[in-house]
């Protein structure tokens, strides 16, 4: 099988599903309540939307760039990547491609106004949470090994180092006064 069409059944079966097909069933098959929001207007969630999207779109496609070319693999668990990435977003979080899907998630709940699909997004983001450290992290450690133990202590799972830093950064701001 090509490169290309195994990184094409893996999109399509993975994030794609998740992205698209099943936030479309869902709008389908549901009369969703429109989110409620304040006198800034039907425009906010429209702005959030929109930002939202472009940082998941971001992250997403930035991760499966780094899985391509050095990783070399694809995004599914049956096809993973050979080498270990931790470079690009991955400096930062450890899951900016499940990150970026579940920006894209929110994004469409507030693009569609969507009770139902901001559900979809927290479901989403449950189910990572837990299926992260569980299965996916001592998959990894068992493959990688020593690397991918150091890369954990270093490197956030679902947040960005960012906000640690930013949280350092106040601590430290509080301690001096």
């Amino acid at each position: 099988m090509t490169s290309f069409l195994r990184h094409l059944i893996a999109f399509l079966a993975l994030p794609f599903v998740m992205t698209v097909l099943i936030p479309l069933s869902m709008l389908r098959g549901s009369r969703s309540t429109p989110l409620a929001f304040d006198a800034m207007g039907r425009f906010t969630p429209y702005a959030i939307g929109v930002l939202l999207f472009v940082v998941g779109l971001s992250l997403f496609s930035s991760s499966l760039f780094n899985f391509v070319t050095r990783g070399r693999g694809t995004l599914a668990p049956w096809d993973p990547p050979k080498n270990l990435v931790v470079a690009g977003p991955y400096r930062h979080v450890r899951n900016p491609m499940i990150s970026g899907v579940i920006f894209i998630l929110f994004a469409e709940g507030f693009l569609f106004q969507s009770r139902s699909l901001l559900l979809w997004a927290v479901t989403f983001l449950l189910i990572n949470a837990i299926y992260i450290p569980l299965f996916e992290e001592p998959t990894l450690a068992d493959r990688f090994g020593d690397p991918y133990r150091e890369y954990c202590r270093h490197v956030p799972a679902l947040r960005s180092e960012a906000s640690s830093l930013a949280k350092r950064r106040l601590a430290a701001m509080r301690r001096e006064r």
